[in-house]
């Protein structure tokens, strides 16, 4: 493909990924009948979620819904994550409406009792909102006193008995006839309707809105947009890993070969398509992407100015595969204390196999890639032999072996020396030799010279 044409269509995919995929091509015509806006949230609550409700609170307001219908089914998340979600539905001007047909358990209580009403469904549940850390075990008072004061305080705005929202996070609250100390409350939809801590139970999301008073009304559901569709494929773990596999090889065949060319190119291009979609998701933060081009900085340093291959080379070894790795982990900012531990072994797991796969690469394109068919017939493929009266020496008779020359370019270990106003090409036996220094040479034989550096002494 000319790269002309390669350019404008990377050009058009990322223009997509960043463009604003909120748009209300449906609008209230009927002003007779109430707009219910309903969208769904079946996953933990994390940073992918937040985009979806903010999506969906954004596309609500736009289209002046009167309604704003969430069916929910989670088994938690993210502390600040439902914080967040619970101070819009707490501002939400038009009605807001929760219909539990699973679970509501933890953050997803705090969601449900942000909400003006609440449905449930015959075997679904809410509560058990005591904060764990990433081995389950309760985290420090800290967090569960902040948690056990956002449900307090969401519980009294919406009218509902703040003892029941605070004896879901705090073990140590008894009320009696209801719980019990040294246990976490969880209702089921039954309890829930009983203690008034649910408006009604019912089957589906149409008889909730029957239920609340709503039966001839306008519906509008969110539906999965292109950018959503483009964040879910280029984040599934399958083609994160190819990805990082590109990322990989295109790197290691960079500091194979001299200058800028095709294989950087490459990993560019696989380090956009791999971090972007992350980002938009909310689980790549601009620190992490830093950490990752920093460390591919001191590499192209390691290889092109510094000599040797020290601390700026492994510092950024180290620096790319932890932006790589961070990328791929639930954390907030610097607080890693309510990452979970499966995000880490599917982020370390995604990470080795990507490696595992990039040495399987290497090895097919250095060794099989050429030999396949297809290239056969593009390759010369014979070889000219000594004994066929082949014989190619390039310094035959040029007495070259034991002068003094001087290095004109960094030998790494190749490079090239100049010897009576001759410049040739050279190579040390593996060691770096900077320019300007003095080597002899120890072999001139076909195509190679090879050199060893005069020590000053």
């Amino acid at each position: 493909m000319p790269s002309g044409k390669f350019i404008i269509l990377l050009y058009t995919f990322t223009s997509c990924l960043v463009s604003n995929n909120i748009q209300a091509q449906d609008k209230h015509e009927d002003k007779s009948r109430p707009l219910v806006y309903m969208f769904t949230i079946d996953q933990e609550i994390f940073k992918p979620a937040l985009r979806i409700f903010n999506n969906a609170m954004d596309e609500a307001d736009s289209l002046h819904a009167d309604v704003i219908l969430l069916r929910l089914n989670t088994y938690g998340g993210a502390v600040d994550v439902a914080d967040k979600m619970r101070s819009r539905l707490l501002a939400s001007k038009p009605e807001t409406i929760v219909y539990i047909y699973n679970n509501a358990a933890s953050a997803g209580a705090l969601i449900s009792i942000s909400c003006d009403s609440i449905y449930m469904k015959n075997e679904a549940t809410i509560g058990a909102a005591t904060v764990v850390d990433q081995s389950g075990a309760p985290a420090t008072d800290k967090y569960q006193s902040y948690f056990r004061g956002k449900f307090r305080a969401t519980a009294e705005k919406q009218g509902r008995n703040p003892e029941i929202a605070e004896a879901m996070v705090d073990q140590d609250i008894a009320i009696p006839g209801i719980i019990d100390s040294g246990k976490i409350l969880t209702f089921t939809a039954t309890e829930a309707l009983k203690y008034d801590f649910c408006d009604g139970i019912v089957n589906n999301e149409k008889e909730a809105l029957a239920m609340a008073g709503y039966e001839d009304y306008e519906l509008h559901e969110y539906k999965t947009s292109a950018l959503d569709k483009i964040i879910g494929f280029f984040s599934s773990p399958m083609l994160s890993g190819l990805l990082l596999t590109v990322i990989f090889l295109g790197i290691f065949f960079e500091l194979q070969t001299p200058g800028i060319g095709f294989p950087l190119l490459a990993a560019i291009i696989a380090s956009v398509l791999y971090f972007v979609p992350l980002w938009l998701d909310g689980l790549a933060e601009n620190w992490e992407i830093l950490i990752f081009v920093i460390g591919i900085i001191l590499i192209m340093l390691e290889l092109f100015i510094i000599p040797g291959f020290g601390i700026a080379g492994v510092s950024g070894i180290i620096m790319t595969f932890s932006g790589l790795l961070l990328s791929l982990i639930n954390n907030v900012k610097f607080d890693f204390s309510m990452t979970g531990s499966e995000d880490v072994s599917q982020a370390l797991i995604i990470l080795i196999s990507s490696i595992l796969l990039t040495s399987l690469g290497v090895y097919y394109l250095s060794t099989q890639f050429f030999k396949s068919p297809l290239l056969g017939k593009l390759i010369l493929q014979d070889t000219q032999q000594s004994m066929e009266g082949y014989d190619v020496d390039l310094y035959k008779g040029m007495k070259l072996k034991g002068k003094v020359a001087i290095v004109v370019t960094d030998l790494h270990p190749s490079g090239k020396i100049e010897l009576n106003e001759e410049r040739y090409d050279a190579h040390s036996a593996g060691e770096y030799i900077a320019r300007g220094k003095k080597v002899i040479i120890r072999k001139a034989s076909g195509t190679n010279l090879l050199v060893e550096e005069i020590q000053e002494d």
